[in-house]
């Protein structure tokens, strides 16, 4: 996953109306409003962005940029460890989205792609060589630099104007590109289909980003298990939205049926 997203910090581009992002957590975790208890999380919402130098905006870029990220590995079949918004300043991350025994991988000084880079680039086949025993490296190089660029894809999903470029996603995806690349003319390429790649795998599933992003923004910090309930969750209520809509059109099926019925009675 990405270290951080550092870059957006910077960006000032309108998210998206404090209101509606409220109501939407409301409704998405079913609290109630009795008049007063909102604008204290509000307030206190604001004073944590202040005392972590954050805007609104930039607090909601983030938290969409760690679901991107997230909800990608999970359509990828990876695990999640868990993401967070809560910047890290000895880290230098704004927000981050970890695998399983990313904190392990990281203590021991090897968390990064350039790590893997290192490892794996004596063993990646030269040219005319037999490239099948390292099928699995191309196909993982891939999927990881998907799940990099996600973060910024889901921006430009769900969010108003061109996000901040993600240095830190974009140094590890291009890490891991040149194991297959020998060119930067072929790893702008390589990247570029990437980042394409993730917005197709995105697309149908906005909804669930903007879900994950609220959730994110409320609770700060979510581990992997919470991530793939809430997926679970709105995945579950949108079959059943989708299963009363069909419902509602076969009945108006019937309805017209008998409606024709009646009429050619009539004029029989």
């Amino acid at each position: 996953m990405s270290k951080g997203n550092p870059a957006e910090k910077g960006n000032a581009q309108p998210a998206t109306s404090r209101a509606g992002m409220e109501a939407a957590a409301c409704v998405g975790l079913g609290t109630t409003d009795n008049g007063s208890g909102l604008d204290v999380e509000v307030d206190e919402y604001d004073e944590l962005l202040a005392s972590i130098g954050r805007s609104f905006d930039q607090d909601v870029r983030i938290a969409t940029h760690e679901a991107g990220h997230a909800l990608a590995s999970r359509l990828l079949g990876q695990e999640v460890g868990g993401m967070t918004v809560n910047p890290d300043t000895a880290r230098g991350y704004e927000g981050l989205c970890w695998g399983i025994g990313h904190t392990e991988a990281f203590a021991e000084g090897r968390g990064d792609a350039s790590d893997v880079r290192d490892v794996l680039r004596p063993m990646m086949p030269q040219a005319g060589e037999d490239r099948r025993p390292v099928a699995d490296v191309f196909g993982s190089v891939y999927d990881k630099c998907i799940e990099l660029l996600a973060g910024q894809a889901a921006e430009r999903m769900v969010l108003d104007g061109e996000p901040a470029a993600p240095a830190d996603d974009l140094r590890q995806a291009r890490a891991l590109a040149l194991l297959i690349c020998n060119s930067e003319e072929a790893i702008a390429a390589f990247l570029a289909f990437c980042g394409a790649a993730a917005r197709d795998l995105l697309m149908p599933y906005g909804d669930v980003v903007m879900v994950l992003s609220i959730v994110l923004r409320m609770k700060r910090t979510l581990e992997g298990p919470e991530i793939d309930e809430i997926i679970s969750d709105v995945q579950a209520r949108k079959s059943v939205a989708v299963e009363r809509a069909r419902r509602r059109q076969w009945q108006r099926v019937i309805e017209n049926a008998a409606t024709f019925r009646a009429a050619d009675c009539e004029r029989a």
